[in-house]
C-alpha cells in the first residue's frame, strides 16, 4: 500500500467505538437528571457531550466521556445561597440522583465533575451546570478551595473546531486523532485540548492544509516540527472560539523532535526501503499504524 492507503487506514484506525454503548449510557443518565431536577421525561433535552468526544477528537480506545447537564435557574440560586460550599453539595445531589440509575457503578467527584467509572473501563464525567444570559457559556460548580463558581464556553470549542475542519477537508480533527496516538505512542506529556489548539494555529498557516491522505505523510512531519518548535517557556495558550486558557502538561518539545526525525527518515525511505518506513511509522504512531 501507498501512503494515501496507509495514512487512510491509519485515520480510520483512530476512530471511536462503542457509539451504541455510550449514546445509551448517555441517554440514562439525561433521563434521571431531568427527572430529578426538572421533572421532564427526556433522554435528550438539557444536556450535550462535551470534552474532546463532543468535539469529535477522541480517538479509538478513550476511556471517557464528558458530558454537560443543564440544570434549571432555580438550582443554581438555590445553592449560591447555601451556607458553606453549595457547590459541593450541589455535586453530592447530583451524584445522588445518577446513583438512583446506576445503583451498583462506582460514582464519585473530583471537585467539578461527578465521575461515574464503569465496570468495563469507560467513564462518564458529567458536568452539572447553568445556561448563561445569551447561551453562549455556562457556570458550573467547583468544590476545592472551600467553593466557587467557573465559566465555561464548550459551545464556542465545538463551533470553532468545526468551522475550521470543514474549511480544511475534515483535516483538522483527522491530524488531531492521529496525532493523539503518537502522543499515546510516545508518553508525550500534552492534553487533548492543547493538541487540538496547536493543530488548528499550524493548518492556519500551512500551505497544504486542505490536501488529501497523499500528503499525510509531510503534514505528520511538518506538524511535529511545529511542535517542536514551540517555545518551551510558554505556560498556555488561548483557545480557539473561547480563549480560554490552555495550560501545557510538561515538556513535549523533544519528544516532538524525536518524532519529526523519525518521521523524516520513514519518507526518505518510502520508496527504497518500505519494510525500513513501515517500522519508523509504527514507532511513531503505534498499533494504530496499519499492518
Amino acid at each position: 500500500m501507498g501512503t494515501y492507503d496507509n495514512f487512510k487506514l491509519l485515520v480510520q484506525n483512530t476512530r471511536t467505538q462503542n457509539h451504541d454503548l455510550v449514546s445509551e449510557r448517555y441517554k440514562r443518565i439525561t433521563r434521571r437528571l431531568n427527572l430529578d431536577f426538572r421533572g421532564l421525561d427526556s433522554t435528550s433535552s438539557y444536556s450535550r457531550y462535551v470534552g474532546s468526544y463532543g468535539r469529535g477528537t477522541a480517538i479509538k480506545g478513550f476511556s471517557d466521556v464528558d458530558m454537560l447537564i443543564e440544570l434549571p435557574y432555580a438550582t443554581y440560586a438555590r445553592y449560591n445561597d447555601y451556607l458553606g460550599n453549595g457547590q459541593s453539595a450541589l455535586l453530592q445531589e447530583v451524584r445522588s440522583s445518577i446513583k438512583k440509575t446506576y445503583v451498583n457503578t462506582d460514582i464519585g467527584g473530583d471537585g467539578q465533575v461527578i465521575v461515574v467509572n464503569f465496570s468495563d473501563g469507560m467513564m462518564f464525567e458529567v458536568v452539572p451546570a447553568f445556561k448563561n444570559k445569551g447561551g453562549e457559556s455556562y457556570t458550573y460548580p467547583d468544590s476545592n478551595d472551600g467553593g466557587s463558581w467557573k465559566v465555561t464556553y464548550p459551545i464556542l470549542e465545538i463551533n470553532a473546531i468545526n468551522e475550521l475542519n470543514n474549511q480544511y477537508n475534515k483535516n483538522v480533527k483527522k491530524l488531531v486523532r492521529i496525532m493523539k496516538a503518537w502522543r499515546n505512542q510516545n508518553n508525550v506529556p500534552i492534553s487533548g485540548m492543547l493538541l487540538e489548539t496547536l493543530v488548528m494555529n499550524f493548518l492556519d498557516g500551512y500551505k497544504n492544509n486542505d490536501k488529501s491522505y497523499t500528503y499525510y505523510d509531510w503534514m505528520t512531519r511538518d506538524f511535529l516540527k511545529y511542535l517542536s518548535e514551540r517555545n518551551q517557556e510558554q505556560t498556555f495558550w488561548k483557545a480557539r472560539g473561547s480563549g480560554a486558557k490552555v495550560y501545557r502538561k510538561g515538556k513535549f518539545e523533544y519528544k516532538a523532535k524525536q518524532g519529526y526525525l523519525k518521521a523524516v527518515e520513514a519518507i526518505g525511505d518510502d520508496e527504497k526501503y518500505p519494510s525500513i518506513a513501515y517500522k519508523t511509522w509504527r514507532e511513531i504512531f503505534g498499533i494504530y499504524y496499519p499492518r
